[in-house]
């Protein structure tokens, strides 16, 4: 695995991630404080100054507001969900969508495919629609890439964009039931071409079923490692 030069990835578990680079914090998909997978320690932030939604799912959106009102982040996110956040209060909202890059002091983040859906659901149980689901590719500015790919299927384009931003290591679901599991995301690695992965949103709930060991006896043929982190393990 290329060396990441000083960035710092924690796993907070299910698919929210902290990065920490020259002094900036980015959060990706808050869900903490009922997130049953994230250590207690960490459920709370000295600062957040980026923020990056990859679509509206509560189990990846449901601190977004009260920590963008806590630590005033910039937040990235699929047009129609910052349009929504920014209906709840929250300020420094940058919608974007598919293709496009949107570069916050040095960090930049490409809104990618995802196959999935976005919505979430008010406390009066009306369903709001929330555009589609994305995932990202963040590069920093020492050159290392990160490809999150959010909650997703495996799907064809995965071969575009690792021949496009050729990241250095990538975030892929592998839970089953609500995304690929560990059949399709080992996959993706192949699509991909990507040197190290790192498996998410499994274990989280008794329906999330797939395994980092499925995941590494399904790609042991590959030229890819599998970096499994546990909850709150950060690595650097």
């Amino acid at each position: 695995m290329k060396l990441n030069n000083g960035i710092k990835l924690t796993w907070l578990g299910h698919g929210t991630f902290k990065t920490e680079f020259e002094g900036q914090t980015c959060l990706i998909d808050p869900w903490v404080a009922s997130n049953p997978a994230c250590p207690d320690a960490l459920k709370t932030f000295d600062k957040l100054d980026v923020m990056l939604i990859t679509h509206g799912h509560a189990d990846h959106t449901a601190d977004a507001v009260d920590l963008a009102k806590q630590h005033s982040p910039t937040v990235v996110a699929m047009i129609e969900v910052s349009a929504w956040l920014a209906s709840k209060g929250v300020e420094n909202t940058i919608g974007m969508n598919k293709g496009g890059t949107v570069s916050v002091d040095g960090l930049n983040a490409t809104m990618v495919t995802a196959v999935h859906s976005s919505s979430f659901t008010e406390e009066d149980g009306t369903i709001v629609y929330l555009g589609e689901s994305a995932g990202f590719i963040l590069e920093f500015s020492n050159g290392y890439k990160i490809y999150n790919a959010g909650d997703t299927s495996v799907f064809g384009d995965m071969r575009i964009i690792g021949e496009i931003y050729q990241p250095d290591l990538a975030l892929l679901p592998i839970g089953d039931h609500f995304t690929m599991g560990p059949r399709e995301a080992a996959y993706a690695t192949q699509l991909l071409n990507v040197p190290a992965v790192v498996p998410m949103h499994y274990g989280t709930f008794p329906l999330l079923t797939g395994t980092p060991d499925a995941f590494r006896e399904l790609t042991k043929d590959q030229a890819v490692e599998i970096v499994e982190l546990q909850p709150g393990e950060t690595l650097d």
